[in-house]
């Protein structure tokens, strides 16, 4: 008798579960290395930095702009100081950061604003720094002289009636502009921040 099995029926070729695996083993590499993955991009949520640029798109207002008055200048600084009403919105101070910088491209800001560098090469605002108040009590050269001196300046050293902690604070607005900084020639802001530092003000949110 013979023991040998028969061979018709025998499976013949790659055991289907072979198959089956190396196909879920592919979809996986083709997933892993050609789609990338989110923890790869750039994280741009609440825990990111607000001197960012990716993270903090330019804010735009159509809103009215306030009326304001310049209440000091500080020409060793080339600090100006603005008043705006205390009811004035973030909306309305946007609205009027947007208006100094399109005068500014269009050259007629000294209109409606001191020159703080009427002399120079490079023109009337080649270097500034618009502060925007609403509180009357603040908007003054104080302000100015504790936001100039920076957050970490001795305070020791540097005695004033209004310390910086309190000066950033009342800020709506700020304006720097830098033609000499070819990098960032300019930049506003809700509010008032240090990239340099990373000492930004509660309201702080950059403009552009």
């Amino acid at each position: 008798m013979n023991d040998e099995e028969p061979t018709e029926g025998r499976r013949v070729g790659v055991h289907p579960l072979i198959v089956v695996f190396g196909v879920i083993f592919g979809l996986w590499l083709f997933i892993t290395l050609i789609i990338p993955k989110s923890k790869n991009t750039p994280n741009h949520g609440p825990g990111a930095q607000p001197n960012s640029e990716a993270s903090l798109p330019g804010l735009v207002s159509s809103d009215l702009i306030p009326s304001f008055k310049v209440t000091e200048t500080v020409i060793g600084m080339n600090a100006i100081i603005v008043l705006v009403p205390s009811a004035t919105t973030d909306s309305q101070v946007i609205a009027l950061l947007q208006s100094f910088q399109k005068s500014r491209i269009n050259e007629s800001l000294e209109g409606i604003l001191p020159a703080t560098t009427p002399e120079d090469k490079l023109g009337t605002f080649a270097i500034a720094d618009i502060y925007i108040f609403a509180e009357e009590e603040y908007a003054n050269q104080e302000s100015a002289k504790s936001l100039g001196r920076g957050a970490h300046a001795p305070g020791e050293f540097y005695p004033s009636s209004i310390p910086y902690e309190v000066a950033m604070e009342k800020v709506r607005g700020h304006y720097a502009i830098d033609l000499y900084n070819k990098t960032q020639p300019e930049h506003a802001s809700i509010g008032f921040g240090e990239d340099a530092t990373g000492v930004y003000s509660k309201r702080y949110r950059r403009v552009f």
